[in-house]
């Protein structure tokens, strides 16, 4: 299939650019440029494109920043967004096959959530949610409740992932103090788990590469062995993998359940573990070991919830498909990312019952005082809210299971390849590991940048190739997505000795 982009020369005002649309390659789209932006850093910046002021301007995030001034890659700079697809300034476009770092789910300029954040913005924009309400904030979090059976609820607001985690592990530290177990303070988390750049989500981040700098200013949590399937020995299956993890966090709540407040997973996908995988049965047996040894679970579905995994909290699947008994949930469920749909910050918590009532007292050191300016914002928790609609009327989880087929087989070319191996799937999110010995050196900057010369924003972790699209997609746009990133795999790794020999 040809690529989405047209020459540059065609890439005009007023003029329809051919590609590949949202049904699918070869529709018609027109693609305004975006207006000159007023100077505001001397006269020089009208003559400067957008990538170059940005990189003089804004600090980007998860950016190496190199001595010599020209090796640094200038960023993507996008003027518009339409379903899948990110478009530049020049009219390019690109599909974003990682979903803008995990959080669009039903594509760009949703007409949706669009309306339903127009008619919010002429209502309320912001209220404090200390001593006020309204009504979006109250009627998301009834709604999430709902979702969990009605065991997780008093939903508490904030504006990002690495905030939810803070309260959750703020929350149960706070819990065991005014039930009179103040001993326990400390945290485990799993063996190369992300949970958040803010110093409190550092101390049960491991990932050295984010960690590592900052820690003498965290309390370091106990590590224990992940369950990655990726682990598996001669004639092991996933789920023997989560029975060895398992014992491991026994060992350790067997010695120090008396001062261990938390522990705190990502169920069922470890993402900046590079998209690791495993066993549902890890989460039940977890449960059970945190009922025997009084410890809280923190369910972190800040990446993958909302649908991403199949369904709607990746921890439905505990129990291997069948419903799961009220018992059986986490103490803490933190959301972020794709439950506004992508559109704006917001992340929360919810929390069983019993969670809340620790804090009910006349003395206000027993209360919960901890408070973001935004905190449930009105227009978020209304983008929320619209993506939950969205959910219900298009029966989404249901055409989820089509799409996660259509993902797989376009994926197979890149899985037959002998340099890919640890092909997995859960849900909408696929993943495969490169042999690092094909990849050399800088192989996610290289992919990532080959990857747009073909239409894809994509950006893999560490020798991770994973996709994990918006919910906006096509079998057609799937097969087109798997021959693009096909290509620009073996566009960048030397050619495999079957390939050589055909030449």
């Amino acid at each position: 299939m040809s690529l989405p982009n047209p020459p540059a020369a065609l890439a005009r005002p007023g003029h329809a650019v051919t590609g590949a649309g949202m049904d699918g390659p070869g529709n018609q789209r027109r693609v305004p440029l975006t207006h000159p932006v007023p100077n505001t850093a001397g006269a020089a910046a009208d003559d400067m494109p957008l990538a170059a002021r940005s990189q003089r301007a804004v600090w980007h995030p998860c950016t190496r920043l190199r001595p010599d001034a020209a090796a640094n890659e200038p960023p993507l700079a996008i003027a518009r967004g339409e379903g899948p697809w990110l478009i530049d300034a020049e009219g390019r476009r690109y599909f974003d096959a990682i979903s803008s770092w995990w959080v669009n789910l039903f594509g760009h300029a949703n007409p949706a959530i669009n309306a339903a954040l127009v008619a919010q913005l002429n209502t309320l924009e912001h209220v404090m949610l200390a001593g006020c309400t309204h009504a979006p904030a109250v009627e998301l979090a009834e709604r999430l409740e709902a979702l969990t059976g009605g065991v997780l609820g008093n939903a508490f607001y904030a504006s990002d992932g690495a905030s939810a985690v803070e309260i959750a592990l703020k929350m149960s530290f706070h819990y065991w103090r005014n039930t009179g177990l103040s001993a326990k303070r400390e945290f485990v988390c799993l063996r190369h788990g992300y949970h958040g750049e803010t110093v409190g989500a550092l101390a049960v981040t491991d990932v050295e590469i984010f960690r590592d700098a900052y820690d003498p200013l965290t309390r370091r949590a106990h590590v224990v062995m992940s369950p990655d399937a990726r682990q598996a020995g001669r004639g092991e299956s996933a789920a023997d993998v989560a029975k060895r993890a398992l014992a491991e966090l026994e060992a350790l709540l067997r010695e120090r359940a008396g001062q261990i407040a938390a522990l705190i997973v990502e169920p069922l996908v470890q993402g900046a573990a590079g998209m690791a995988m495993y066993d549902p049965s890890y989460l039940e047996g977890a449960r059970a070991l945190c009922d025997r040894y009084r410890v809280h679970l923190i369910a972190d579905e800040i990446a993958v919830g909302c649908g991403r995994t199949g369904t709607f909290f990746a921890w439905e699947q505990a129990r291997g498909g069948e419903p799961v008994p009220a018992h059986a949930w986490p103490d803490f469920l933190c959301l972020s990312k794709g439950i506004t749909g992508g559109y704006l910050p917001l992340s929360l918590v919810l929390s069983r019952p019993e969670i809340q009532r620790a804090f009910v007292a006349d003395d206000i050191a027993r209360s919960f005082l901890h408070s973001h300016s935004y905190t449930g914002n009105p227009l978020a928790c209304r983008a929320a809210l619209a993506t939950l609609d969205l959910f219900a009327a298009d029966d989404v989880l249901a055409r989820n299971r089509e799409r996660a087929q259509w993902l797989a087989d376009a994926m197979a070319g890149i899985a037959a390849d002998p340099r890919v191996s640890h092909v997995r799937q859960r849900g909408m999110i696929w993943a495969a590991d490169i042999d690092p010995e094909a990849t050399g050196p800088d192989f996610a900057s290289r992919f990532h940048l080959a990857a747009r010369e073909r239409g894809v924003l994509a950006r893999p972790i560490g020798n991770t190739l994973y996709v994990m699209p918006p919910y906006v997609f096509d079998a057609a746009l799937a097969n087109w997505l798997g021959e693009q990133l096909l290509g620009t795999l073996q566009a960048i790794l030397p050619p495999t000795e079957e390939a050589r020999h055909a030449a």
